[in-house]
């Protein structure tokens, strides 16, 4: 990434990774903010301007640390080094929290987290799972900061509990000869590659991220994927089978001995479909009021939903009898 405008909070330039950011991108202009939670000249934008500011960076301090409980694939949903994206995903359910400035925030105090993960891990009186890619794309932040390749490595010397994450991106080399004692999770998320043509803007393609999965299960990782989101678009069914086609066909037998599968289904909402309206005007519209339900917030409505359901489960099943589907949603 190389962005045209950094935006920073000046005490951010008193750790070292503030510095280090100083430094790698010293060609950018760099304009001084109060708070990375408001930039009035970025919130002020219109909606024409979303993928524009997705150029920015902003960096910060983290002030937020409260961990939310989960009961999916972790315990706990953790604020960690980074939110925001610099993908263009129509769907970004970060939209929903941070309107048009869904831009990459990098938090620089990235010790004080950690060590927040390692004494809560210690606490417990057994191994927890934390969920610390929630509010951004970790192997994506990885590429700028380094903080994944860190805390891989610092959380596995500490032999107690797991840290987790998804991704759409397939720059997993840094990560593979890290010594990360099997504590963490990798999850990919994957759709049709028709879907990520047309709707996940900016993210790696299916053969990369399938690839990507492979070398992270070579390298002894835990891994699963994510079907994620399901979007039903015109031809959904053919898109679906495809997609478990060549899953089957070009996973690792590695990963099909070991595979956990999450779905999800594709939520949308009015704050969506006005960004994109205006940011993308060419772009395909996921709203169809002819299989969504819901004023504000829509999602697919309980006969298209199982329809759907009753075929993923189908195709699953079909080429993944040993795996595991962790949930439906």
């Amino acid at each position: 990434m190389n962005p045209n405008i950094v935006y920073y909070e000046e005490e951010s330039l008193n750790y070292r990774l503030g510095k280090i950011l100083l430094e790698k991108y010293k060609s950018a202009e760099w304009v001084k903010i109060d708070s990375h939670n408001n930039i009035p000249e970025l919130r002020n934008n219109p909606n024409s301007e979303f993928a524009r500011m997705k150029r920015n960076l902003v960096i910060g301090i983290r002030k937020t640390h409260k961990y939310v409980p989960n009961s999916k694939t972790s315990d706990f949903l953790v604020p960690y080094t980074s939110s925001g994206c610099s993908a263009m995903c129509l769907y970004c359910y970060l939209v929903c929290n941070y309107n048009k400035c869904s831009y990459l925030r990098l938090f620089v105090n990235r010790e004080q987290m950690l060590d927040k993960l390692i004494k809560t891990s210690n606490q417990s009186g057994s191994d927890l799972t934390f969920e610390i890619g929630s509010n951004s794309d970790l192997v994506l932040e990885n590429t700028i900061t380094g903080n994944l390749e860190w805390t891989i490595e610092n959380f596995g010397k500490n032999e107690r509990g797991y840290i987790t994450l998804p991704s759409k991106f397939d720059m997993v080399d840094p990560l593979l000869n890290l010594e990360h004692k099997g504590r963490t999770i990798i999850r990919i998320s994957v759709n049709p590659q028709e879907i990520i043509n047309n709707v996940e803007f900016g993210t790696s393609s299916l053969e990369n991220r399938i690839k990507a999965l492979n070398s992270l299960k070579e390298a002894d990782y835990k891994v699963g994927i994510l079907v994620a989101p399901v979007v039903l678009l015109e031809n959904w069914e053919v898109y679906y089978r495809e997609l478990f086609h060549v899953l089957a066909e070009t996973l690792s037998q590695k990963v099909k001995n070991e595979m956990l599968i999450e779905v999800i289904f594709m939520t949308y909402s009015y704050i969506h479909r006005m960004i994109n309206t205006e940011a993308f005007p060419n772009a395909v519209d996921l709203y169809d009021k002819n299989i969504m339900t819901g004023r504000g917030k829509y999602c697919y409505n309980s006969i298209t939903k199982d329809k759907g359901e009753e075929l993923l489960r189908f195709e699953i099943t079909k080429h993944f009898p040993k795996s595991k589907i962790m949930y439906i949603v």
